[in-house]
């Protein structure tokens, strides 16, 4: 059984004892096929075989912006997902060599958090029209690539008119899902709309790059209004181009769950080492279905684990990194 099969069988039926394992072999694999990331766990001292999953070192998202971490040889490329690239540093590139964990992934995170199978709107363009976006191949894959179901056309613009006639049409329950930034400019340019009974509404949170700030409770307000729905029937969705997996909460104030192949640390940046229970910290994910870059991410997301399991969201910290994963992600965009 390849390694690929062993993580969909996995997903599929996940084991409590399972993940480290899983998670270790992966790290061997990776560290053996993958150059970049070998440099970078040499740098960091990381021993060739681990006794956790949480000794796992999570490479530095930026790190995708300047090299590629590919854990197999790059002339069996077969998809390649960008980052927006709005910071002025370019954009990050995550090359897969097979969406199977990728596909495998969306569609049993949406069943593990049993949100309905709702017809969707998507506002965010088809497939087709973003080759290199990660967020329409998700919509794509839990839609059927469905073209009628996506309501951003491939000039970028948001069919608002078209969304509301359609919405109109249905008398089933719908899942509008899209970008925080696509909802907020639904709301500020056209009346509201009445969603059927029981629909539910999924965000992707963000503003990057837009020069717009608003907080998660007046955002949670304009979707309750505009849409006649209460905010618990709002969920985020909180995943990047970096991940193949995503976490979810819903309503304000609630902690993200991941699947069970995906787990999390809060990392103190000034230790590199796990953060106390309750601390603010940088959040670390181990994503097994990431198995073609690299499991471990370091994102620049501030994060405080939660007794009961989660993480809470407290905002982003653009500067900061670990202490050693900045200094070896330096030795690593010199050797690039």
């Amino acid at each position: 059984m390849t390694l690929e099969q062993k993580i969909l069988q996995f997903i599929d039926q996940p084991a409590e004892n399972g993940f480290e394992p899983l998670a270790l072999e992966i790290y061997e694999f990776q560290r053996n096929n993958n150059a970049a990331y070998a440099k970078y766990c040499e740098y960091l001292e990381t021993p060739q075989e681990l006794e956790s999953w949480k000794q796992i070192p999570g490479v530095p998202q930026q790190a995708f912006k300047r090299s590629e971490l590919r854990s197999y040889p790059a002339n069996l490329d077969t998809v390649e997902f960008r980052t927006s690239g709005t910071t002025g540093e370019g954009y990050g590139r995550h090359f897969f060599r097979s969406l199977r964990l990728y596909e495998a992934g969306v569609q049993r995170t949406w069943d593990h958090f049993r949100l309905p199978r709702h017809p969707f709107l998507l506002l965010m363009q088809h497939p087709d029209d973003a080759p290199f976006s990660s967020l329409s191949r998700m919509g794509g894959f839990l839609s059927d690539n469905i073209r009628e179901s996506f309501f951003v056309a491939q000039s970028g613009q948001l069919e608002i008119e078209r969304l509301r006639a359609v919405t109109e049409k249905f008398d089933v329950p719908i899942t509008l899902f899209g970008t925080a930034l696509a909802f907020l400019h639904l709301f500020e340019s056209s009346q509201g709309m009445q969603l059927p009974s029981g629909s539910i509404a999924v965000e992707t949170g963000g503003f990057k790059g837009s020069g717009r700030e608003i907080t998660k409770h007046d955002l949670y307000d304009r979707f309750a209004k505009y849409f006649d729905i209460e905010t618990k029937s709002v969920w985020n969705e909180y995943g990047m181009t970096e991940l193949s997996s995503q976490f979810y909460s819903y309503g304000v104030g609630r902690t993200h769950l991941a699947p069970p192949w995906v787990k999390f640390l809060v990392i103190d940046p000034n230790t590199n080492i796990e953060a106390a229970l309750g601390e603010v910290g940088l959040l670390r994910i181990i994503d097994l279905t990431n198995l073609w870059s690299v499991a471990g991410i370091q994102t620049q997301d501030l994060a405080k684990a939660e007794p009961a399991g989660g993480f809470l969201l407290m905002g982003r910290d653009p500067a900061a990194l670990p202490r050693g994963c900045s200094r070896a992600m330096d030795s690593l965009l010199r050797q690039s």
